[in-house]
């Protein structure tokens, strides 16, 4: 247990350190909607336009073009803290907490005013508590789930942090996106679906995988593919039986998004793509922007320096050999197709659309939501070979370099590199790192400047990792004993046996 929860720790103070870019056009759009659900009671952003291009207009009105699942989970946070917000004494302190950040401004900016700070405030408390928070406790998930595998607790650890901090899972865990979001949501209902909890009734647990699926896809659209999938195998791997409770635990997020709908535009159909003010090109070309697969966002998406998944996080290759080692395996056939598949139809579905690349991100936004399917036998690999010296050093510089890849792109600046710079690391991350110009974040109130004010997250990582590492090994030596090979793929867990 006290393992899980320093895993968990470590993952939260790295997503919380750096904070959420400010004028960001995505999460400020899905940020309005909130605000105008709390404040003004209506799905209406007329009030908050300004502070986004992702906008839909529809009869006169302005509305959010983005699925409304990651919105609606921060309506309560904030009508819950609003109150505290309004106080006088915390106003008060807006202009303080300001001045910390002064230098970060463009200097022909209009400046941090009061309602700013407190857009940013509430920006940055719902990203912790929605966001990065759930995608803290999944790195300990993530973790139990390697170590049910047959995983040793070091390289299960190394797995979890290799997957929590050293993908493009990173960045859009401290980040107002839906995309880390809905891996958590994904990954855990094809967990569920493959192991139950014991203590749980079996409708319990096929209530909760609908939910998890049904909450993916009015958080992500295309998620519906990769739930489709999941659901498919739920309904294999455990009979029809759950059909009707999976379904009962979809129909809470399916009827949420058919009253925002016909709130907002009138259907019960997510149309919110449709009426985009900024791009209507984009989105009436073939199907709300998707085409046929192309060979440019194939590889722009996977082994390019512009969006590459691979050029990031390297040590994701390494589940292309668990994948073949997976395929002898026929008695977990059913989980390796799911593994398979997922990736897949997020690589193929963003792979069609002309819009592939995902405006400003840090690396591949729109597929991080496969990461975790790609980092389970990878990290099954690492568990295997963790007892070869050679194979355990080749591992950890794989995941050193990532971890350092994904890093220095996601606080470069003060915002994520734009897609109208294709070679993003020559002339966007390395000149920002020359410059000192980082993102803001929590070691900046201590006035540390530049890559300096990064230090303090390394030592608590650095840390954290000594207290994770060595007593583990010592407790191994201990209880060394002869053993079965650790599996490099998913095997039928306890409750399977």
């Amino acid at each position: 247990m006290r393992r899980f929860w320093l895993i968990v720790f470590l993952l939260l103070c790295s997503y919380a350190y750096v904070l959420p870019r400010w004028s960001d056009w995505n999460q400020n759009s899905r940020l309005n909607l909130v605000l105008a659900l709390v404040d003004d009671g209506t799905p209406k952003i007329d009030r908050y336009v300004a502070n986004t291009g992702d906008y839909a207009l529809y009869n006169g009105h302005a509305y959010t073009d983005k699925p409304p699942g990651l919105s609606f989970l921060g309506i309560p946070i904030y009508a819950a803290i609003r109150p505290l917000l309004d106080a006088p004494p915390v106003q008060a302190q807006f202009e303080r907490i300001g001045s910390r950040f002064e230098e970060t401004l463009k200097p022909d900016g209009s400046g941090l005013q009061a309602d700013k700070i407190r857009f940013a405030l509430v920006q940055y408390l719902l990203t912790l508590v929605v966001v990065a928070w759930p995608a803290a406790l999944f790195g300990g998930f993530f973790f139990r789930v390697l170590q049910r595998l047959g995983v040793a607790p070091a390289p299960a650890s190394i797995g979890a942090l290799g997957y929590g901090l050293a993908t493009s899972a990173a960045p859009y865990a401290g980040n107002f996106y839906a995309h880390q979001l809905v891996a958590v949501l994904l990954f855990t209902a094809f967990a569920f679906a493959w192991s139950p909890p014991a203590r749980w009734s079996p409708w319990a647990s096929s209530a909760l995988v609908g939910l998890l699926l049904g909450w993916a896809v009015i958080s992500e659209y295309p998620a519906a593919p990769a739930a489709t999938i999941i659901g498919l195998y739920a309904l294999y791997r455990r009979g029809w039986r759950w059909l009707p409770a999976m379904a009962v635990g979809g129909v809470l997020p399916g009827a949420l998004l058919i009253s925002y709908d016909l709130a907002a535009f009138g259907t019960p159909w997510p149309i919110g793509y449709a009426y985009s003010a900024l791009w209507q090109e984009q989105h009436h070309t073939g199907f709300m922007s998707l085409t046929t697969p192309q060979w440019e966002a194939i590889w722009g998406l996977t082994f390019s320096e512009f969006r590459g998944l691979f050029f990031r996080a390297p040590w994701l290759l390494l589940a292309l050999p668990a994948y073949w080692i997976g395929w002898q395996r026929r008695e977990q056939r059913a989980e390796w197709w799911v593994l398979v598949l997922v990736p897949l139809a997020f690589l193929l579905f963003y792979g069609s659309s002309i819009m592939w690349w995902g405006g400003f991100a840090a690396g591949p936004r729109y597929i991080v939501p496969l990461i975790p399917f790609l980092a389970l036998p990878a990290a099954l690999l690492i568990g295997h070979c963790w007892g070869r010296i050679g194979w355990r050093i080749g591992a950890l510089g794989l995941l050193s370099v990532s971890w350092i890849l994904i890093w220095m792109e996601a606080t470069a600046t003060q915002l994520f590199p734009s897609d109208a710079i294709r070679a993003t690391w020559r002339e966007y991350v390395i000149p920002a790192w020359q410059q000192g110009d980082i993102a803001r974040n929590a070691g900046m109130v201590l006035q540390l400047e530049g890559a300096a004010s990064l230090l303090p997250l390394i030592a608590v990582l650095v840390a954290g990792i000594i207290l994770l590492l060595r007593p583990l090994e010592a407790a191994e030596r201990a209880s060394a004993r002869p053993a079965a090979t650790p599996p490099t793929t998913p095997v039928a867990p306890p409750a399977q046996r």
